[in-house]
């Protein structure tokens, strides 16, 4: 580790692991529930990360031993009258958001409860990491609202339209295992070791050109939903941004001179 955490706020703190990047969601009393200031927290958290250039990997973790994310803190929406939850509603969004936008390869290391938001943060990573004890659902319409952070529109790129229709539409509960079957988790793990293997596989990838890394990313997300011509296009302006990058000449350089690559990152 590099460095002592850096706080957002009260409830999310960042270590260093090298060019990793461990964004902790740390609201323990509320596993981790999605305040109005823990989403302020997450988003500026992330825009801070993404703007980093010695960042390559982001793993989002969580510091509750029962818990990744129990989603939208209901006790304190329950409070709020319909001005208030207007108001509330692009501060939410903004946090979702700020996860799927961020520039360079993010993990989610699940354990426990990631339901509804919380798994919608994990949604909006690029790989989802889990242990055993994982419990993944999108139950917002047994409350009466519907998946607002992307759920509708993230599950089903993993798992098609029907399946996701019917998560959404049952509100179901899915165990580790049976998650892992369906896509809706990329790699599992054994038990209790979500972070240590997400925060393996982001120094495995940090590993790599992080000019190529996000130029993968944006390619990978752009291309999603285009036909193949207009996604092709996509990847080879992504293309065009490495080829003529120093992360290019250095990379094949160390290839021919057999030695390990010192990226320039630019």
């Amino acid at each position: 580790m590099d460095e002592r955490p850096q706080r957002f706020g009260d409830f999310v703190a960042v270590q260093r692991h090298g060019a990793v990047a461990e964004l902790r969601l740390d609201r323990p009393g509320a596993m981790n529930a999605v305040s109005t200031e823990l989403a302020r927290a997450l988003a500026g958290a992330c825009e801070a990360l993404g703007a980093d250039p010695g960042v390559r990997v982001v793993v989002i973790t969580s510091t509750h031993p029962r818990a990744f994310c129990v989603g939208a803190d209901l006790k304190e929406r329950n409070a709020f009258t319909d001005r208030d939850l207007l108001r509330q509603r692009p501060v939410t969004r903004a946090a979702y958001t700020a996860v799927l936008d961020l520039p360079v390869p993010a993990l989610a290391a699940v354990h426990g409860y990631a339901l509804g938001g919380g798994f919608e943060i994990a949604l909006s990573c690029d790989l989802i990491v889990a242990d055993p004890s994982a419990v993944v659902g999108l139950p917002e319409v047994s409350v009466g609202v519907i998946p607002g952070g992307g759920g509708t529109q993230l599950l089903p790129r993993r798992v098609g339209a029907a399946r996701a229709a019917e998560l959404i539409f049952t509100a179901r509960r899915l165990p580790a295992v049976e998650a892992h079957a369906l896509g809706l988790v990329d790699v599992l793990t054994e038990e209790g070791e979500d972070t240590a293997e997400a925060l393996a596989l982001a120094a495995r990838i940090a590993e790599n050109s992080p000019v190529g890394l996000r130029a993968a990313k944006r390619a990978l997300r752009l291309g999603q939903g285009l036909d193949l011509r207009a996604a092709l296009e996509v990847e080879d302006a992504a293309w065009r941004t490495v080829a003529f990058s120093g992360d290019r000449v250095e990379g094949v350089a160390a290839f021919n001179e057999k030695r390990p690559p010192n990226w320039p990152g630019e």
